[in-house]
């Protein structure tokens, strides 16, 4: 250990404090939201496993900060044939980390993986007749019709992204981890420091040649890298976090509770920012596979009880700047974003006629399993909310607190309860993943490839289907309206709120890129 003291409470983690004399200057310290619950962005929907997958895997196109499509590992390419065919060039000298070149075949098997998942991806592979190797640098998508959107699924920041991997690794399937965090990527993933629940460790790709391509914020623009090392250290207690934060052995606290804020604000050497321009929706969700939520009159019965201030307040505290309420399925200041069917959660909230609701919906005393974090200040605070309203509805309820990475593997259990399965669990999103109805995978409605919850609603995929071929925003503004209605009858999940998750820099780190937790950009002076 260099210098003074540091031991954390981070399963026995010990940090040094800097010692910029010997290159601490090259080394960012950072504290994630939680811990890294697997190494695979595409097979887990996860905002830690997707802020690991941008350092280890690069992507074909990037999205900049108006959510316009550039070239990132593409070279450009060729429409033909009135857009049914597009071929993509991949720029010369992509390598892998493990030092194989980045062929089409390597392409082509990652966006077949990644079209099992992501719900752009999925929306793309219904309109796709074929995708082909054309050459080692070319391939190519042979369509049904046109696609406007193609590049944008290509790009597409929210979770899953189509992050480019090795063939042998693109193969796994799409509903299995891979083991090995390989990619191309500005960062190798060091597996031999990789210590769950205390930390990971990447090291700057010194292979990695950024992009010239357009564009700029987000994932778009050169990723270029001022840190020759990135440590992930995990610490579940935010206080002790925040102590680090101040007495400068950790550079960067990526998301904290209310209390923690109000301290770190009042330190100068700090700086505490949004971490994203857009709010983060909340959701109350549903398994539809068990009882009683199979029951759509019972999940509606939860409007008239749900507080969208009761969540936002104890992830954020009273500050009413610093949440949005009155909000649907898209994100507050997206261009979807609208009050359509909203009625329900208006006004004076009521535990009794949710129980009257409940009663004449059919339920009757079945067990019901909350599925919540201990270690993510936003699903934990939502968690204890969702907690106290169902016992003040007199549910027989069964609550099951764990760290996020083992929520995150539970919450893929579709079997009963007696099986280990889930009833009710508490997420939180990018903002950017909501922006759209495609991009929306909580949204997503079709049953057993949907997220873990698997709503049935077929309006909901019907109209999901017909914004895709909207012709202008006008059109597409309309139909997610009605796409909203659809939701709000069905609920696919309850709407929490949004709220704007700060985060706590140390102030001499400058040029952050805006969104979630960029590694590329971000210097220190």
């Amino acid at each position: 250990m260099i210098g003074r003291r540091t031991l954390l409470a981070a399963g026995g983690l010990t940090l040094a404090a800097p010692a910029f004399a010997q290159g601490a200057a090259r080394v960012l310290r950072f504290v994630p939201q939680a811990d890294l619950g697997g190494l695979d962005p595409v097979a887990i929907f996860s905002n830690v496993i997707r802020n690991h997958g941008y350092m280890v895997w690069d992507t074909l196109y990037g999205t900049d900060s108006e959510f316009r499509p550039h070239p990132q590992m593409a070279e450009g390419h060729l429409l033909e044939e009135d857009g049914l065919r597009c071929t993509i060039t991949l720029r010369p000298g992509l390598m892998f980390h493990d030092g194989e070149p980045v062929r089409a075949t390597d392409c082509v098997a990652s966006i077949e993986r990644w079209m099992r998942r992501s719900a752009m991806g999925q929306a793309l592979a219904a309109r796709t007749d074929a995708v082909e190797v054309v050459d080692d640098r070319r391939f190519r998508f042979r369509l049904k019709h046109r696609f406007p959107l193609l590049l944008e699924a290509l790009a597409v920041p929210s979770n899953p992204s189509l992050y480019i991997m090795p063939e042998r690794l693109a193969r796994t399937d799409a509903f299995q981890q891979v083991r090995e965090a390989i990619g191309s990527g500005p960062f190798r993933f060091l597996a031999d420091e990789f210590r769950q629940g205390s930390r990971a460790v990447y090291a700057r790709n010194e292979r990695y040649v950024p992009s010239s391509g357009g564009g700029r914020g987000l994932t778009a623009g050169p990723k270029v890298v001022h840190f020759d090392r990135v440590e992930w250290n995990i610490i579940p207690d935010a206080a002790t976090a925040a102590a680090a934060l101040t007495n400068g052995e950790i550079d960067w606290f990526e998301q904290m509770g209310p209390e923690i804020q109000q301290m770190l604000a009042r330190n100068r050497n700090l700086v505490l920012e949004k971490i994203d321009p857009l709010p983060l929706p909340g959701q109350f969700r549903f398994n539809h596979l068990q009882p009683p939520f199979d029951n759509p009159a019972i999940r509606r019965a939860f409007l008239h009880a749900i507080s969208q201030e009761d969540f936002m307040t104890a992830i954020v505290g009273p500050d009413p700047t610093k949440y949005e309420v009155d909000c649907g399925f898209f994100t507050p200041g997206g261009p979807m974003a609208n009050d359509e069917a909203l009625a329900p959660l208006r006004g004076p909230r009521s535990i009794e006629r949710a129980k009257q609701a409940l009663k004449e919906a059919g339920y009757k005393g079945e067990k019901v399993r909350l599925l919540g974090t201990t270690d993510i200040n936003s699903t934990t605070a939502q968690a204890q909310v969702a907690a106290d309203l169902l016992r003040r509805l007199d549910l027989n309820l069964d609550v099951v607190l764990t760290d996020w990475g083992t929520v995150a593997q539970r919450r893929m259990n579709r079997g009963p309860l007696d099986q280990g399965g889930w009833s009710i669990a508490c997420f939180a999103s990018s903002g950017m993943d909501f922006i759209n109805p495609v991009t929306h995978s909580q949204l997503r409605s079709d049953g057993a490839a949907a997220a873990p919850g698997w709503p049935n609603l077929p309006e909901v995929e019907r109209l999901r289907a017909e914004w895709l071929d909207a012709p202008d925003l006008a059109a597409q503004q309309a139909l997610a309206r009605r796409i909203q209605a659809a939701a709000m009858e069905g609920l696919p999940y309850i709407p929490t709120g949004a709220y704007y998750s700060l985060t706590a820099l140390r102030r001499n780190l400058v040029d952050r890129v805006k969104g979630f937790a960029i590694f590329w950009g971000i210097r220190r002076t």
